[in-house]
């Protein structure tokens, strides 16, 4: 990453080790001062995200990542709480995994043929809120992310409509680039190709590229889900050996905790109501190394 708007590091001039440090640093010179949490949330590495999605264009840069921060001023998605979204949990959806891939990124297990509500609004707010919590959980060193997407029992009613799909792949695109590895689309049925032939257009190349479909029967699936996941970690709903069990209370207390961790980096223990009671569930991550802020 720290290469992409240099010339090859092969060369004996160094000045493309340079570059990177010289368009952040141009970024920050055209957004300006920050304050309070966009100042936390424009790290390095935030600003170096986004150039990686423009390319390294100043200007397109400074525009995606200024919009980012009026979303952020007015959707606050680092105040969303597990109570305000627990009851879109209650199926295991969407959630947290318990294990990491090879490459230490937090997986976030989306199972579209549990949908509980009808609430567009709700189910992004769930959805943002647990993009929020995978970045805040990353280990130090890593900053993306991986989607298991298991397609068991999926019909078209089931289906969220193009308009969550459209508006969900823009927050994801928009608001968090480069925070996506790779999201793994899991024996989707052949009716999904409809579906995914109105949806594949709202996706950038960068992601379009980033979604893999795999089917148990193909050899190279298989091998492409072995180079990314060890198999014992691996549900079995994915090809793994692990058995996959959403338990919402166990979950529930996991997010109650992290919530209390996420308060207190941005500031908000104050704000924060956190449940008591709460509704909870699912297999979750390990301890991370190192906490970092929720996401760019």
């Amino acid at each position: 990453m720290f290469g992409l708007w240099g010339k090859s590091h092969h060369q004996e001039n160094d000045s493309s080790e340079l570059e990177p440090e010289v368009k952040i640093n141009e970024l920050k010179s055209a957004i300006g001062p920050l304050s309070g949490r966009s100042l936390q949330f424009c790290t390095d590495a935030c600003f170096r995200r986004y150039l990686d999605a423009r390319n390294g264009n100043v200007d397109k840069s400074k525009k995606m990542l200024e919009e980012t921060l009026k979303w952020r001023s007015t959707y606050k998605p680092e105040e969303i709480s597990w109570p305000d979204v627990s009851l879109e949990g209650e199926t295991g959806k969407v959630y947290r995994a318990n294990f990491r891939d090879r490459h230490g990124r937090t997986v976030l297990i989306l199972r579209p043929a549990m949908q509980n509500t009808m609430s567009l609004d709700n189910n992004i707010r769930h959805l943002v809120y647990l993009i929020e919590n995978a970045v805040f959980n990353l280990p130090e060193g890593q900053e993306q992310m991986a989607w298991l997407i298991d397609f068991t029992g999926w019909t078209l009613n089931t289906s969220v409509p193009v308009k969550s799909a459209r508006d969900t792949i823009n927050i994801l695109q928009n608001h968090y680039p480069e925070r996506l590895a790779v999201a793994f689309l899991y024996n989707p049925p052949r009716i999904f190709e409809a579906f995914w032939k109105i949806v594949k257009y709202f996706l950038d190349n960068k992601t379009f590229h980033k979604v893999k479909f795999v089917y148990p029967k193909k050899k190279d699936s298989v091998e492409l889900m072995k180079h990314y996941f060890d198999e014992e970690n691996l549900p079995t709903e994915f090809g793994g050996k692990a058995i996959l069990e959403y338990d919402h209370e166990e979950f529930s207390k996991l997010m109650t905790q992290d919530d209390v961790k996420s308060a207190a980096f941005w500031g908000l223990a104050n704000k924060i109501q956190l449940a008591s009671n709460g509704h909870s569930g699912a297999e979750v991550a390990p301890e991370p190394a190192c906490l970092v802020p929720a996401a760019s």
